[in-house]
C-alpha cells in the first residue's frame, strides 16, 4: 500500500476568503496549526458522470446523500505514477471516502472502460459496484488547484486546507497533460476547508468571527459545471421524448428548474438531456 489513508470519516466546513482574510488567517494560525509534510502540493482530477451529468446535477440540488467519482493524483503524473480512485460520499453533512490506489495509467484504462485489471479487496469491490450502478460513466471535468495543508499542533486530527489556482476544463481528460484549464476563483480568493471529527473548535471559532470569516457551500466540480452550462446551455435541455413515451412531436415537457450557485435557471425535462461534444466524445470510450 501507499501510505496514505484509505478511508475517511469527517465533517469538512468550506470558506471562500479573500486574500487579506487569508494573510491575516495565517498569522493566528501560528502555534494552533502548521503546515503539513507535504508543503504547497497540485492536486489534479478527472471526476466521472454519467453522459446526462446525474452526479453532479443531484449534488448541487444538496440532497440529503449524494457520491461522487474521482481519480486523483498528487502533482503531474507519469504513466506509473501513483494515482488514486476515490469514492466519495456525504450524508447528513458528514463525509465518507473510501479510495485505493493504483499506477495511474492502468486505474485511468480501468475507470475509461479499457483495462481489464480492477482495483482489489473491499474498496475495489465498492468502486465496482459504483461503475456497474450508474452505466455509461466516462471522464466529466478535470479540476486541479494547488493546495496547502496544516494540521493541528495539539489535535493532529484537525485539517485545514487552503486552495487557490482551482481550474477546470472539459477537454484533454488526461492528467498527464497537467493541471491548465479555465479559473474557478475570483483573483486573491482562497477557498479553505476545514476538516474535522465534530464541531468547529471554539478557538478557530472566534478567529473566523474576529476577521469575518463566514462557513458557505462551495463544489469545486459543482462550480465548474454551472460555468459550463452557462456557456453551453444546451448541456441543460432535454430532447423531446419519443411519440411512444406520451409526448407531442415537438414538444418538450418540464420536470422541475434547477438552480444553481451562480444564482441562474434552467429547465430540466423529462426526456434525455442533449449531450455537448466532448461528453459524446467521451462516450464512444465505453
Amino acid at each position: 500500500m501507499s501510505g496514505f489513508q484509505d478511508v475517511f470519516e469527517r465533517v469538512e466546513v468550506k470558506y471562500l476568503l479573500s486574500r487579506d482574510q487569508y494573510l491575516e488567517l495565517r498569522k493566528r494560525l501560528e502555534g494552533y496549526a502548521e503546515v503539513d509534510q507535504y508543503g504547497l502540493t497540485n492536486i489534479l482530477n478527472i471526476y466521472y458522470d454519467t453522459q446526462d451529468y446525474s452526479l453532479v446535477r443531484s449534488s448541487l440540488e444538496k440532497p440529503v446523500y449524494k457520491e461522487k467519482l474521482r481519480l486523483r493524483c498528487y502533482n503531474r503524473p507519469g504513466e506509473e505514477s501513483l494515482s488514486f480512485i476515490e469514492i466519495k460520499k456525504k450524508y447528513k453533512g458528514v463525509v465518507y471516502k473510501r479510495r485505493t490506489d493504483m499506477p495511474y495509467r492502468k486505474a485511468k484504462n480501468y475507470l475509461d472502460g479499457r483495462g481489464m485489471e480492477q482495483p482489489q479487496g473491499q474498496i475495489g469491490a465498492e468502486i465496482e459496484f459504483f461503475r456497474t450502478h450508474y452505466r455509461g460513466l466516462a471522464p466529466a471535468m478535470v479540476i486541479s488547484y494547488d493546495r496547502i495543508a496544516m494540521a493541528g499542533i495539539e489535535d493532529p486530527e484537525l485539517r485545514i486546507t487552503f486552495d487557490t489556482n482551482i481550474r477546470w476544463r472539459t477537454k484533454d481528460m488526461d492528467l498527464t497533460l497537467g493541471g491548465r484549464g479555465r479559473d474557478i476563483l475570483e483573483p486573491g480568493q482562497v477557498l479553505m476547508e476545514l476538516k474535522i471529527a465534530g464541531s468547529v473548535p471554539l478557538e478557530l471559532s472566534r478567529i473566523f468571527s474576529e476577521l469575518k470569516i463566514y462557513q458557505t457551500s462551495f463544489s469545486k466540480y459543482g462550480r465548474g459545471f454551472e460555468i459550463l452550462c452557462a456557456e453551453e446551455p444546451q448541456i441543460l435541455m432535454p430532447a423531446p421524448l419519443p411519440a411512444a413515451c406520451g409526448a407531442e412531436p415537438g414538444k418538450i415537457r418540464e420536470r422541475r428548474s434547477f438552480r444553481g450557485l451562480l444564482g441562474w435557471r434552467a429547465p430540466l425535462g423529462s426526456g434525455r438531456p442533449l449531450i455537448s461534444s466532448h461528453r459524446q466524445r467521451a462516450a464512444q470510450l465505453h
